[in-house]
């Protein structure tokens, strides 16, 4: 069902949007910590941190459809919020078919360099051949990656939560039991987990795409919506395409510091593939919030309402700590049992290092939720130049200085980067939001300037 997020209580109507968001993402990292789970419980340590390995370089695949959907739905969102139905509908298809052209591009580049790219984050030869096994699987499934993201960034620029978090839910659940059923009984091991992931991906991206096109069906226009518009696909690239320099930046830093990592053995990587899913999931969580906040925003500057983008940041940023706090504590006290559900056997080291880094980063949580809600802010607001200075601030720091930090310190090293990255890209984007065109009495306009 659409949502008009420009009316009723802002608080009320960002938190009851955002809640199925949040559940959605908690599903979505289920894809990756039940194969995590699944490998290092039921295959080995190695095959765990060959899916880790395997997973950083996922993540430049991933910048690009993430890209693809905020792109997508912030401009969908404004046009939603103006009441600009038929332009909104070709934003839509416009997205789709540039989509579908990335995608095969990075497929056919994924098949050529995949090998190359784990020889040279420093692979060792024990996990090599599961890693790239496992990549050439999920490249596969890349389709599925790219409109699934699409569609969900749909559904949220429509102010709809609800719908993707059902498919999200049931493709989840599916994924943990067709999981264990590959790697146990079918004895498939990596390859099994790879391939479980693949068809509930393609279940649930096609079920997404489907329900897309009926919602759009119902949507009435005067005439029929035109299928490809280079104008709104300038608008689209002009979100989508910092979103994905910044995330692939953040993967290929990611990928970097997976090297780092590497040479400290099997051990470290296994404890950091288990800490990694654990962290991640807080802060994809808190991402995928700050989409929401960006939904928000655009809604409400497509609808000239700037009062409100300031009660949603303050919404939203009591909703990012009320769930980063808890996780953060959690973590902290708990963070041994949490890592044992993937580790069946941990080597010394390997849980060490797990421990180590959610004592490390947890404490932060509040601090990195408050950057991600102001990013939510600009995103939404069409602000990218300063969205990408803050975040690209924090990967700077936090590759620069794991790398020199790890020469000391070795591993602890490299987790200490982390929070430096975060504090000072955070005091980065504060400000930005602090100085942005809703701070004062300026007449409403459909897009502020970058």
């Amino acid at each position: 069902m659409n949502k008009d997020l420009t009316i009723g209580k802002p608080s009320a109507v960002l938190w009851k949007f955002c809640l199925p968001l949040f559940g959605s993402i908690l599903f979505q990292q289920l894809y990756n910590i039940a194969d995590s789970f699944v490998a290092g419980k039921f295959v080995g340590e190695d095959a765990l941190a060959a899916v880790g390995n395997s997973y950083e370089i996922t993540l430049i695949f991933i910048a690009f459809a993430f890209g693809c959907n905020i792109g997508c739905s912030v401009i969908t969102a404004q046009l939603f919020g103006a009441k600009k139905y038929q332009e909104m509908k070709t934003a839509v298809y416009t997205t789709l078919i540039a989509g579908g052209v990335l995608c095969a591009v990075l497929m056919a580049a994924g098949a050529y360099f995949s090998t190359a790219l784990l020889h040279l984050i420093h692979t060792p030869e024990n996990v090599l051949a599961d890693s790239a096994l496992y990549l050439d699987i999920y490249i596969l499934g890349l389709p599925f990656v790219f409109y699934y993201n699409i569609a969900t960034g749909i559904f949220s620029a429509l102010g709809d939560s609800k719908t993707p978090f059902i498919f999200l839910a049931c493709s989840s659940l599916s994924n943990i039991g067709m999981d264990i059923l590959f790697v146990t009984a079918f004895q498939m091991g990596v390859a099994g987990v790879a391939w479980a992931t693949f068809i509930c991906q393609g279940i649930s991206c096609i079920l997404a795409v489907v329900f897309v096109f009926l919602r759009l069906s119902h949507i009435k226009t005067e005439g029929k919506a035109p299928m490809f518009s280079w104008q709104l696909l300038g608008r689209i690239s002009a979100v989508a395409v910092p979103s994905i320099l910044q995330q692939s930046f953040i993967s290929v830093g990611n990928i970097v510091i997976q090297g780092i990592i590497n040479t400290f053995g099997s051990a470290a990587m296994a404890g950091y593939s288990a800490s990694i899913k654990l962290n991640n999931l807080v802060i994809t969580s808190l991402t995928t919030l700050g989409n929401g906040i960006s939904s928000f925003t655009a809604q409400n500057l497509g609808a000239g309402k700037h009062g409100r983008i300031k009660e949603g940041f303050r919404a939203g940023l009591r909703l990012v700590w009320v769930l980063c706090i808890p996780l953060a504590l959690i973590y902290i006290f708990a963070g041994r049992y949490l890592l044992s559900l993937f580790l069946d056997q941990p080597s010394g080291t390997a849980m060490e290092v797990g421990i180590r880094i959610l004592q490390i980063l947890a404490p932060f949580y509040p601090i990195v939720s408050a950057k991600l809600a102001a990013d939510g802010v600009l995103r939404g607001a069409g602000m990218m130049n300063r969205f990408m200075i803050a975040t690209f601030t924090d990967l700077i720091l936090r590759v620069v200085l794991a790398k020199v930090l790890s020469v000391p310190l070795g591993t602890t090293g490299i987790w200490l980067a982390w929070p430096i990255g975060w504090s000072v890209a955070t005091v980065l984007s504060l400000l930005f939001y602090r100085r942005g065109p809703w701070q004062k009495d300026i007449p409403p306009t459909t897009s502020f300037p970058a």
